[in-house]
């Protein structure tokens, strides 16, 4: 169980955004990672095919210029002993185009350009001449016939979609130039005869005019381009002629559009993750800073109780305590935590029994109300603590231990204890102060059968001085020893009043201490005229002390006495009435006296107050005490008719 307490709030937020940075900045170098290995993947891929656009149309160009450098020389080694007629011209013409050399035409001039062979024959207006047969072009005829080697002509349209040009190829025997073999390309079978299709499959070819006109285009398959292309020089033509090649937009390969969605995937996973990952680390923080709150709240508000707090494992081993208990048993929380039983602070004299209730508590069969044990201090003082005890729960339902609650009651024993003694010294001075006030009204009582007796006494003795005889004796000693009789009762009251000191609860018959109180006051009641009616409810059992209880009932009836005293004698009545009613008796004591003074109505029941000029101020005083310990209630009112009523609720005694 650890209770310790947490870091403080503001290092443990400068720590959580420091924490936050690196996550953060990992992924930003992540996707920038991410993108920038896909950007070099695309230029790596644009640089690849870029390469592979440059080799494919050098390998064009070359194999282009190495079946035109072909027939240039195969031009020139033209036979013309054997090519002289018109069906050895076309044979030869035949079998050059039969090497894929794009030629389309091929024409033989004299040494003065005059036309003497051709195969095929032309169409074109601007190649024939007056007579209809082809005339190649004069220009290039007389430059090749001057510089005694090939010469190309510019392109020119054949018909209306279709462009040509024309390579003169001059012919010498023996230093002699005796002619021109002129052969005519068509450049759109020029491209269909040299390109080949794998390379049609990747690009489209154009062959581009100086003015940028495209001449001519070779493309197997329909598809889109890109805007990218490369061009190189079509020479030897020249004339301005130049290849062009343009890729096709081909898809990107499985295997990289997999790669990059899978990065893209990959991207987000971790954005989604660091963003609910965040959202955790956010709320587990504002748990954990509510909880270090509470914490320190719940801290504080132990540490400020004047209550022991006490916890133990279900082995009885301490492993909490706060500072309220380490002060009420003495010693620190470092000494407590981890101790077993039996505990430093447990009393020597009371071991056994702090044993036994220990390990009931641990069985789960302390008691719920709470108990009482004696502990001693380090510095060996006895206390007297209230303990409760309360299972320890853990977030799973399970129990883990007991946590103690205890309160020093020593100083409220200590002063139950004064309150006894006092109560029991406030009794007995109750009793002794009862004595006192029933004294003058028991001496009336004593003299009146001794004044009896002496009476009896002398007549009697007279009587046996005039030898009268004993049946007249008799009945004169007879009344002298009941009035001796009725003195000794008086007397054994004084004397069980005198030494009774302890409280000695009995069922006591509540009218039978009426009549004997009353009994006791009857001499005054006689002599002063008073009334007195009696309603009482032959049930009206209580437990108590019958002693303590007549005191009070004396008190309450001479105190109705003495109030008339001023009283009319026809007023002069006490009604007395004891019923039962919900469990409880009652008993009313009505007088007409003089009343009681609304000023001094508080003060009634404080000892030592009194309104007459003899009076103790102890009767009521000492009324509501006993009446109180026996467990009821003493309350006046003002009569309506005159006077005061005092009314006693006391609990009914089990049947």
């Amino acid at each position: 169980m650890n209770l310790s307490p947490h870091s403080p709030l503001p290092e443990r937020a400068s720590r959580w955004r420091w924490l936050w940075v690196l996550p953060r900045l990992a992924f930003v170098l992540f996707v920038g990672g991410v993108a920038l290995l896909l950007w070099m993947s695309d230029q790596a891929d644009k640089e690849e095919k870029r390469a592979t656009l440059t080799s494919d149309m050098l390998w064009l160009e070359q194999n282009l210029r190495f079946h035109l450098t072909r027939n240039e020389e195969l031009l020139g080694r033209i036979d013309l002993a054997h090519t002289a007629s018109a069906k050895a011209f076309e044979s030869f013409a035949r079998t050059l185009f039969g090497f894929e050399s794009g030629l389309r035409q091929l024409i033989w001039l004299d040494a003065e350009g005059r036309l003497r062979l051709a195969h095929p024959t032309t169409m074109d207006p601007s190649l024939a001449g007056e007579t209809g047969e082809a005339v190649p072009s004069r220009q290039s005829f007389r430059l090749a016939r001057s510089l005694g080697k090939p010469v190309y002509s510019s392109a020119y349209p054949f018909f209306t979609n279709d462009w040509q040009f024309e390579v003169h190829v001059p012919v010498s025997r023996e230093g002699q130039i005796v002619g021109v073999a002129v052969g005519i390309y068509r450049i759109r079978d020029i491209l269909g005869d040299s390109v080949p299709w794998w390379l049609a499959e990747r690009y489209r070819i154009s062959i581009i005019g100086d003015s940028g006109k495209v001449l001519g285009t070779r493309s197997k398959i329909e598809s889109s381009v890109t805007e990218e292309g490369y061009q190189v020089d079509f020479d030897p033509p020249g004339w301005g002629l130049a290849l062009h090649a343009v890729p096709y937009h081909a898809p990107r390969p499985l295997a990289s559009v997999l790669l990059s969605v899978s990065l893209v995937i990959l991207a987000m996973i971790v954005l989604w993750s660091l963003w609910i990952l965040r959202r955790h680390v956010l709320r587990r923080q504002a748990v954990e800073e509510q909880l270090q709150q509470e914490h320190a709240f719940r801290k504080a508000m132990e540490d400020s109780f004047d209550t022991g707090m006490r916890a133990r494992n279900l082995d009885g081993e301490i492993i909490y305590v706060n500072p309220a208990f380490c002060r009420m048993v003495g010693w620190s929380a470092t000494e407590l935590i981890g101790r077993r039983p039996p505990m430093p602070y447990w009393a020597d004299d009371y071991l056994d029994e702090t044993r036994a209730i220990h390990d009931r508590i641990l069985a789960g069969e302390g008691p719920e109300e709470g108990f009482e044990l004696k502990l001693k201090r380090r510095n060996g003082e006895f206390i007297d603590v209230l303990i409760h005890e309360a299972p320890l729960i853990d977030a799973h339902g399970h129990q883990f231990g007991w946590m103690g609650s205890m309160v020093d009651i020593t100083e409220r024993k200590q002063a139950e204890e004064r309150a006894r003694q006092q109560q029991e010294r406030l009794q007995s001075t109750a009793r002794l102060v009862a004595m006192g006030e029933m004294a003058s009204s028991i001496a009336h009582e004593l003299n009146q059968p001794l004044a009896a007796i002496s009476s009896y006494c002398t007549g009697a003795a007279n009587l046996l001085r005039n030898n009268a005889p004993a049946t007249d004796v008799v009945p004169a000693l007879d009344k002298a020893v009941d009035q001796a009789q009725r003195a000794g009762k008086v007397i054994r009251r004084i004397y069980s009043l005198a030494r009774h000191s302890e409280n000695r609860f009995e069922r006591v018959l509540l009218g039978a201490h009426i009549d004997a109180a009353l009994s006791l006051m009857e001499v005054d009641i006689r002599q002063k005229g008073i009334r007195v009616t009696l309603d009482l409810a032959p049930q009206a059992v209580v437990d108590g002390d019958p002693v303590l209880l007549e005191q009070a009932l004396f008190n309450l009836f001479r105190n109705a006495v003495e109030s008339m005293r001023d009283t009319a004698p026809d007023r002069r009545e006490i009604l007395i009435v004891l019923s039962c009613a919900d469990g409880y008796v009652v008993l009313t004591v009505a007088d007409h006296g003089c009343g009681i003074d609304a000023r001094v109505a508080d003060k009634l029941f404080d000892p030592l107050f009194t309104t007459k000029a003899e009076g103790m101020g102890m009767g009521l005083a000492i009324c509501r005490s006993v009446v109180e310990n026996h467990r009821g209630r003493l309350s006046f009112e003002a009569n309506p008719e005159g006077g005061t009523v005092f009314r006693i609720l006391l609990p009914m005694a089990p049947q």
